[in-house]
């Protein structure tokens, strides 16, 4: 499966876009839309820039649901694991209660295991509170 646009945008809506290097919550060099990798601090770049470098890291991303989710998913349940993983990495993922739920086949209990990580350096954050939300009133529709 491939993210639909739904996906994409609430990724962008809740990661935003910087074009300057900043320190996210997590004290982690970003830019663009999230980006984490090979970021410096005083790294620069264009809005369309940031675009490609989305596109290009949802094809990993991707690859994580559809590799390691070993049940059928709709296109809202896949876009909002994607928004998930894209989030709060792979190997967070491969570790989690929400994985072994989801691959148990309980549906129901996948937007309780998306809300529970809402957390950065050990502190409930607003803004993780409320992509979560979204992320779990995706996967339930």
């Amino acid at each position: 499966m491939r993210i639909a646009k739904a996906g994409l945008d609430m990724i962008k809506h809740f990661e935003g876009l910087e074009l300057e290097a900043y320190k996210c919550p997590a004290g982690v060099w970003t830019i663009g839309y999230g980006h984490i990798k090979g970021v410096q601090e005083g790294d620069v770049i264009t809005e369309q820039q940031a675009d490609d470098m989305l596109v290009e890291e949802l094809n990993e991303y991707e690859n994580y649901i559809n590799t390691l989710v070993k049940c059928s998913l709709n296109q809202n349940q896949f876009d909002a694991l994607v928004s998930w993983v894209y989030n709060l990495g792979p190997a967070n993922l491969q570790a989690s209660t929400l994985l072994k739920v989801l691959n148990a086949g309980d549906f129901a209990g996948v937007p309780a295991q998306i809300m529970r990580w809402n957390k950065a350096g050990g502190k409930v954050l607003e803004g993780l509170t409320r992509r979560r939300q979204a992320e779990a009133d995706l996967f339930g529709n």
